[in-house]
């Protein structure tokens, strides 16, 4: 699933980063934050991503989410 999704210590400092690039997951994430469309991200930005990339980088922060257990402070108080 995360095939083009890589880190290498190497480059940018170790971040999770699109396979054969130095672009970074949490770049793309941002400007899809700001309401970029896929093809502007491409064209304006990063035209060596493809739209399976980008893909990549969302479906690899859902993963994340998904999996992430969250305990609240008031679920560790006991009366």
């Amino acid at each position: 699933m995360f095939d083009r999704i890589s880190v290498n210590p190497q480059v940018m400092g170790g971040k999770l980063c699109v396979k054969g690039t130095r672009v970074a997951v949490y770049m793309v994430l941002e400007l899809l934050e700001n309401d970029l469309s896929f093809d502007d991200i491409i064209n304006n930005y990063y035209p060596q991503l493809t739209k399976e990339d980008i893909i990549a980088c969302i479906e690899y922060a859902r993963t994340i989410v998904e999996e992430e257990e969250v305990h609240f402070a008031s679920e560790l108080v006991k009366s």
